[in-house]
Order: C-alpha cells, then sequence, then structure tokens
C-alpha cells in the first residue's frame, strides 16, 4: 500500500468521493452535497493508495466550544487496515482545542469510536429528513 495523506479539497473529484461513500456503505450523498459539505468543513482528510480515493472524513468546528465529526469511510476493500483508526486520530487531533468532540456514527460502530474515548452522549437529539428511514436504521428512537 503507497498510501498518502490530504486535507485539500483543490484535487478532489467529487465523482469519486461519491462513489468511496456508495462503496463503504453510507447513505446517498452525491458529488454535489459532498462538494457543499466537505467545502463547509474545517478539517478534512482523504486517504490515497496508489492515487485512488481509499478513505475520507470532515469535522465542522467552531475553533474553540464543538467539533463535530462526520462522514468517515473507509473503501471495503481498506476496511480492518487501520484507516479509519488513523481518519479519527487525525480528526481528533485537529480538533484538540475544542471543549467538545461529537460523532455522529453508524449503529454498530460504536466499539470502533469507544477506543477513542467516545461515550454514548444521552442527551442528544435529532431531526432527519427522512425521519422514518433513520428510525427503522437505528438511528433514532422514539422518545
Amino acid at each position: 500500500m503507497a498510501l498518502t495523506w490530504s486535507n485539500s479539497i483543490d484535487e478532489i473529484d467529487w465523482t469519486e468521493l461519491e462513489e468511496l461513500y456508495r462503496l463503504a456503505p453510507l447513505r446517498g450523498k452525491s458529488a454535489q452535497t459532498l462538494q457543499t459539505t466537505f467545502g463547509a468543513s474545517r478539517y478534512r482528510w482523504f486517504a490515497r493508495d496508489d492515487g485512488a480515493l481509499v478513505a475520507a472524513g470532515r469535522a465542522l468546528a467552531d475553533g474553540a466550544e464543538c467539533s463535530y465529526l462526520c462522514d468517515i469511510a473507509v473503501r471495503p476493500s481498506h476496511q480492518g487496515a487501520g484507516l479509519g483508526g488513523e481518519l479519527v486520530a487525525r480528526l481528533l487531533s485537529d480538533s484538540k482545542q475544542h471543549k467538545r468532540v461529537i460523532l455522529y456514527a453508524t449503529p454498530g460502530t460504536e466499539r470502533f469510536y469507544r477506543r477513542f474515548g467516545f461515550l454514548r452522549l444521552v442527551t442528544a437529539m435529532a431531526l432527519f429528513h427522512e425521519q422514518q428511514w433513520a428510525i427503522q436504521r437505528g438511528h433514532l428512537s422514539e422518545l
């Protein structure tokens, strides 16, 4: 593996990133949406293996109070090789001056994130555009 890391969006092929999220699998993120969300994120990291995009993630952050890690994705062919951990470690390092770091995780991935010190946030609540889908997938539960 000839792995290279970058935090620049200048050379990102947004359709390649869309394909990574489709394979990861993280729910339908269009190239246009990814360009908007990564462009608006304070921190982001991309990993390439011999030029191919194999991992990506980002954090929305305000510079002091809160950093929100999201869209952590690793190509299935590269999962289990430590890329996800390296990606999270890089975003946490970028976020170290924030008082709170919040993470939205896919159900079933909690154990992975606990090794970085994340705990369940019992007071969190959310509104989803597709509320029923989120309930069915285990992202939300009714009070």
